[in-house]
């Protein structure tokens, strides 16, 4: 089966060792009962999850991938499968897949382990360097348990906006 690699396959970097990685609250995280938004933690992920990603590039063409999103724990972490069809207009649809590697404090690595992002707990601005191209995400938790993730990514190779949302799975 294909891997669906939208998201760069290079190096990242290290938490805290790139200007505008993570934090920023800027999209809340849904609202607790006293009112204060609510931080994500790693077991609010757990499960399943359908998911419906546009991918729009400058040029003027798009692509989607529907799916779903299944996380499950191993160890201290827990694994992220996403797994589903891509549709390219003109040239068919294809199954996709890519795994991520979630740590307890929400950190993001590629599946052969090397760092992707960290997930700002109440939503937010992430971000992630992939020599020459790069990539900003902003986390949407504000209608939780529906959330969403758009990476919008530049560069010299790409330019383009990929738009994830995620609703948990019917039983």
């Amino acid at each position: 089966m294909p891997r669906f690699a939208p998201i760069c396959p290079g190096r990242g970097v290290e938490p805290g060792a790139e200007a505008g990685q993570g934090g920023g609250r800027r999209n809340g995280g849904g609202q607790g009962m006293d009112g204060q938004a609510r931080r994500r933690q790693l077991a609010d992920f757990l499960g399943d999850w359908q998911i419906a990603r546009d991918i729009r590039h400058a040029d003027g063409s798009a692509a989607r991938f529907e799916g779903r999103a299944t996380w499950w724990t191993e160890g201290d972490g827990a694994i992220c499968l996403e797994s589903g069809t891509l549709i390219l207009p003109g040239q068919g649809a294809f199954q996709a897949e890519r795994r991520y590697l979630w740590a307890a404090d929400l950190s993001v690595r590629f599946d052969d382990g090397r760092f992707f992002h960290a997930v700002p707990p109440e939503g937010g601005q992430a971000a992630h360097w992939c020599d020459p191209d790069q990539y900003d995400a902003d986390y949407d938790f504000s209608a939780w348990p529906d959330w969403s993730c758009t990476w919008r990514v530049r560069g010299p190779r790409k330019d383009y906006t990929m738009s994830s949302r995620y609703r948990r799975a019917a039983a």
